[in-house]
């Protein structure tokens, strides 16, 4: 499904019969525009409609027809956006947010039912036929999309996707809607405008990417934005970026926005009002303030009070001391001016520069730093599969550089991974049994008795059901994945524990679970770990210290407390100013640290 209609086999959206009407942006609006409810260089301001929303949920209901039966997904939903408004709808994953705002575009599936009323505008969205919903699609209301990848047209140059919704609404053509696409990339923050309309979408970063989402969604001046996760898929930073350039383009436009997320920090940093869904039900809603200071509702109390904040701490092993005088064995891991390189084309691209690091038993290092920045790429060296190109990499004192066949197959069963997604890394024909098993089976270790022997062992370490030995990844939770992805990493009693952003796809009441439990596991088992994340907050309650990397190359070193509380580098700095916090008093402040941050480094916020 494409932002603005239905794409057809060739990829474009299919042809909307509207002719330009009196109130069409075709011609180009003077530079004298009325702000009030005038235009902003290609877009339109909207006006306040004295108070009355411009899209409103009255009673709606959603249920779904399955072989299994009927399932209530909404139930009895109502709550309105007024332009200028961000209301953000929050909950966990199967709360009921994606299908609720989905009504308001008519993207729901054809076993979908739905009860009670959609209003955009003055129009019943629910009323309206294929045809009906294409005019409003982009027009009056547009989406911003999860996966920014997803949701452009690979095939598809940046310039024609921005130029096919004005094509398709009749609001500009040729050279015009070309000039106006140049107009779109500028207005979010996109440099060389006019010579980037050429470029493909893998030719930009994921913040790019999303940008160039914004871009299209108000290509046509909608009255309202559904923004879905607008940035989970993002780091940070660019996640700052994008939230300073919605909240910009809201201001400048009048836009309503219907901000989808299960991030309590981007609540805080965007919304006016909340709505919070449990099990399809509105069970809470209010002023910001209201709802995020005083929380009424239990199931609002327990998801605020699950949020990771910085300077929070978990009880964590301390590591063994290290002393000088001690032997390089007494490291778990120690890197050495590592540096690591990519082959393209026949070239070598160093991505890795120069990285120094130890970590003792028992010791968490977390690894942080923007997308790109080589967090995963160390994490793939580590576990062999990647080959340091200059400097040495040490696994208890043994140099992995010089390691070739059966010695490093050896040094991999001293090495557990967890990897982000658990639906991703399980494989789905394996019981769960024979997942946690695996590395044994294939190093050859014990026999089918103490194999499962352990199974139940760790079952019981991460606190799950031996009763699940016999069941299969997909009729797990998503939190249950990860609790077996982690069982699975300590089948061999590893030294060494790699966790590539092991929670980030977990909702956040599940997420604090899962760090609770890893805490106490890594207390028990004493590894050595590298924690890879891009969230401060998780890192600061778990780790022991944090390496922060930039374009592969080391900025800042040392115990979590110095670095993440004193930072001494402008890029932490940065770092720890983009971090949203789930109160809407402190981030405000920090939204604010961060604006005099950059103005002082001479960068813009977004």
């Amino acid at each position: 499904m494409g932002i603005f209609g239905r794409k057809n086999r060739g990829g474009t959206a299919d042809v909307v019969d509207e002719a330009p009407g009196p109130g069409s942006h075709a011609a180009r609006p003077t530079s004298g525009s009325s702000p009030a409810t005038g235009s902003l260089g290609v877009v339109q301001r909207h006006p306040d409609r004295d108070g009355r929303p411009i899209l409103s949920f009255q009673d709606v209901s959603v249920t779904f027809d399955t072989e299994f039966g009927q399932v209530e997904a909404v139930k009895g939903v109502s709550f309105d956006i007024k332009p200028g408004e961000v209301v953000a709808l929050v909950g966990e994953s199967g709360s009921g947010k994606s299908v609720t705002s989905a009504t308001a575009m008519g993207l729901l599936p054809n076993n979908a039912n739905v009860s009670g009323t959609v209003m955009l505008g003055d129009r019943d969205v629910t009323a309206l036929d294929a045809s009906g919903l294409r005019r409003i699609r982009g027009r009056h209301a547009a989406m911003v999309f999860q996966e920014p990848m997803t949701a452009l047209n690979p095939v598809l140059t940046v310039g024609d996707q921005l130029t096919e919704a004005l094509n398709l609404h009749g609001i500009a053509f040729g050279t015009e809607a070309d000039r106006r696409a140049a107009e779109l990339l500028e207005m979010v923050g996109i440099q060389d405008a006019k010579n980037r309309l050429r470029q493909y979408p893998h030719q930009f970063s994921g913040g790019q990417r999303q940008r160039i989402v914004i871009a299209m969604a108000i290509s046509c001046s909608p009255e309202v934005i559904i923004a879905d996760e607008p940035t989970t898929a993002l780091d940070v930073t660019v996640q700052a970026e994008i939230l300073e350039l919605l909240r910009s383009l809201k201001d400048q436009l009048n836009t309503g926005i219907l901000l989808i997320t299960h991030n309590m920090g981007v609540v805080a940093d965007m919304a006016d009002r909340v709505c919070v869904m449990l099990r399809g039900e509105l069970v809470e809603s209010g002023e910001v303030h209201q709802v995020m200071q005083n929380p009424q509702h239990p199931y609002t109390q327990r998801l605020l009070a699950s949020v990771p904040r910085l300077g929070a701490e978990l009880e964590v092993a301390e590591p063994e001391p290290v002393t000088e005088t001690q032997s390089r064995v007494s490291y778990a891991i120690e890197a050495e001016g590592m540096c690591i390189e990519y082959d393209h084309r026949g070239k070598k691209n160093r991505v890795v520069h120069d990285i120094d690091f130890t970590v003792s038993p028992g010791e968490i290092l977390g690894l942080v730093g923007e997308s790109g920045s080589g967090k995963s790429t160390i994490a793939k060296a580590v576990l062999g599969l990647l080959p340091v190109a200059q400097g040495s990499l040490r696994i208890r004192g043994e140099d992995l550089t010089r390691m070739a066949g059966g010695e490093a197959r050896r040094m991999r069963q001293r090495i557990g991974v967890v990897f982000q997604d658990p639906a991703a890394s399980l494989d789905p024909r394996f019981p769960i049994g024979d997942v946690i098993t695996e590395p044994m089976v294939i190093h050859k270790v014990g026999n089918r008795a103490s194999q499962m022997q352990r199974a139940y062992e760790l079952l019981d370490a991460v606190k799950l059901p031996r009763s699940v030995v016999n069941r299969y990844p997909h009729e797990l939770s998503g939190g249950q994945r990860q609790r077996i992805s982690i069982a699975r990493a300590l089948t061999l009693d590893p030294e060494v524990l790699i966790a590539d952003e092991p929670t980030s796809a977990l909702d956040v009441s599940v997420q604090a679970a899962v760090l609770d439990m890893f805490a106490e596991l890594q207390s028990r088992y004493e590894f050595a770990c590298l924690f890879v994340s891009h969230d401060l907050a998780v890192v600061d309650m778990l780790a022991h210290r944090v390496l922060v990397l930039k374009d592969g190359r080391q900025v800042e070193q040392g115990p979590t407390a110095e670095v993440l509380h004193h930072p001494a580098e402008d890029y932490t700095k940065r770092l720890l100013a983009a971090a949203p916090a789930p109160d809407p008093d402190e981030q405000l402040a920090k939204r604010t640290e961060r604006r005099q941050l950059l103005q002082s480094l001479g960068e813009t916020p977004y």
